[in-house]
């Protein structure tokens, strides 16, 4: 039995987030007063996804408590319905956006911080909301994944997905260039046009790597312990290999 129910777990990391957003918002930023405000940069749509993801967790989680013993087919298939929908954005963006922001943001700040998060930002934002921000998403969603089966989609669905996200928050980002006149991001000023469409496809297979390693992670998680039972169990009862070769050897013969 785990120390912490996962449902305090989930309820807990919500009101994280929510934490997080409402003093991230309540910053005074220049950046937040220009065109497209906190909607330019990948952390906060990151924030707003794990907030919305794990806001429908718990929902799941009332709701599964409220129609337990229930009998209403009616109940069931809308919860079956949010299940689905939970398990696909854990797949296609809870992970993979999470996991690449935290990737991305740590690599080019150990590189050269002025890049992503000149030192100009610690004037505006407290150590402990940075790493809310950009560390505390994914050992977030490892416990969630940890805790709980979701079932992934096709891979080549589940990259599709993925990558739709991707190119639509990069045309998100020439937009907001073309409009004003400035990159969202630093290390996007400082490189030439043909670097920086290297730059974009890069990120755009890092992401959609970190999407495959977040199915065979669950998969990994999911699928060992199951396979493990099923030995134990054969282990067991040895009656059930005598059956099985019994079996195959009567198969066998009538093939014969």
């Amino acid at each position: 039995m785990a120390l912490i129910p996962s449902q305090v777990l989930r309820v807990a990391i919500l009101l994280s987030y929510f934490s997080i957003l409402c003093h991230y918002k309540a910053l005074d930023m220049p950046a937040h007063q220009t065109y497209g405000g906190s909607w330019k940069f990948l952390t906060f749509i990151d924030l707003v996804i794990q907030a919305v993801f794990f806001g429908l967790c718990v929902l799941i989680d009332v709701s599964s408590l409220l129609t337990k013993g229930g009998d209403s087919r009616e109940q069931e298939r809308q919860l079956r319905k949010l299940i689905g929908l939970r398990d696909w954005m854990m797949a296609v963006l809870a992970f993979p956006v999470g996991a690449f922001v935290v990737f991305t943001f740590w690599s080019l700040y150990m590189y050269d911080r002025e890049l992503v998060y000149p030192k100009l930002l610690d004037n505006f934002i407290p150590q402990w909301l940075n790493h809310g921000m950009h560390t505390t998403v994914l050992p977030f969603i490892i416990i969630e994944m940890r805790t709980t089966h979701h079932r992934y989609p096709s891979r080549s669905w589940g990259l599709a997905a993925v990558c739709c996200f991707g190119v639509g928050y990069i045309l998100w980002t020439c937009w907001v260039h073309q409009v004003t006149g400035v990159w969202v991001y630093p290390v996007l000023e400082r490189i030439a046009p043909v670097a920086r469409v290297a730059f974009f496809s890069a990120m755009m297979a890092v992401i959609g790597v970190f999407y495959v390693l977040g199915e065979i992670l669950n998969s990994y998680i999911w699928e060992k312990p199951h396979t493990e039972k099923v030995k134990e169990a054969k282990a067991k009862h040895p009656s059930c290999r005598s059956r099985t070769k019994h079996g195959q050897n009567m198969h066998i013969h009538a093939s014969s």
